[in-house]
């Protein structure tokens, strides 16, 4: 780590009720209870909560989102140096020799990674496991043709992606950069939410038309406050240390409907073409 490198720290994360907002709402949002919510902000009535109250959000919040990740998406330089594996799903007229052809790989490896026989045969509606030289087409697109490791680097992120690593069991991502770059809104909307939270250190949560809420955590300070508006392009904060890898992190994640989406699918007001 950096000597001049400031550990990511974890307090409060404040969030101000919005119109139409309650506590049931907001606490689903967090994925904490309605009671704890409540008892972190000494709420006994839960009906007269008032728009533009300042609320605390308990530490508990998302806390099933795990700080570990998994299945990189390599770029260019690093496709022989990522031995992490993707899921694909088998369609009708697949075979293991067309699916590993298709992927880079050859037929061994692939029965190697997914321990199957020479004389293993798979149908349509299987999942295997491929290499993670691209991302399980399917997950993203749909498309079993598109190149997805290129694609998803082609789109426009809150900082320059260095890497690119899907969060383990969720569908937000931790992206690599550089220490104390700024971290860019993809979007128009406003800051609900915003200060430090956990082990994601600094975030800003922005609300967007269409239902859709933007986490940008792993700052190391934050350059808006909540009901400030943003634009794509305006930043946010600076970019932080993640206390557990000692590298600077970017993690972010979307939301549509309480429900997380997968963060290369969501919209950018700004194009999708990184800048």
């Amino acid at each position: 780590m950096s000597g001049d490198a400031k550990v990511l720290t974890a307090d409060d994360l404040i969030h101000v009720v919005g119109k139409g907002e309650t506590i049931y709402s907001i606490s689903r949002f967090y994925q904490v209870t309605a009671e704890d919510l409540m008892k972190a902000n000494k709420i006994t009535d839960p009906s007269k909560l008032q728009t533009g109250k300042k609320l605390i959000i308990p530490s508990t919040a998302f806390s099933d989102i795990p700080d570990t990740t998994t299945s990189p998406v390599p770029n260019s330089k690093s496709v022989q140096q990522v031995p992490s594996t993707a899921d694909y799903r088998v369609v009708k007229g697949d075979t293991l020799y067309s699916i590993a052809r298709a992927n880079g790989t050859s037929l061994q490896i692939l029965l190697d990674i997914n321990k199957f026989s020479s004389s293993h045969v798979i149908k349509a509606g299987d999942v295997i496991k491929v290499p993670a030289r691209t991302v399980n087409v399917a997950q993203t697109t749909g498309s079993k043709t598109q190149d997805t490791v290129s694609r998803i680097y082609s789109l426009q992120w809150p900082v320059y992606p260095k890497d690119i690593a899907y969060m383990t069991g969720q569908t937000g991502v931790v992206i690599g950069g550089e220490f104390n770059e700024p971290v860019k809104s993809l979007t128009h909307g406003k800051i609900i939410s915003a200060g430090p939270w956990r082990k994601y250190g600094r975030v800003a949560i922005v609300e967007t038309s269409g239902g859709y809420f933007y986490m940008y955590g792993g700052c190391e300070s934050l350059s808006v406050k909540v009901g400030d508006k943003v634009s794509p392009g305006t930043e946010v904060g600076k970019l932080g240390i993640n206390v557990v890898s000692e590298k600077a992190q970017l993690f972010f994640m979307v939301f549509r409907n309480d429900n997380p989406i997968d963060p290369a699918l969501a919209p950018r007001a700004a194009g999708n073409l990184k800048t």
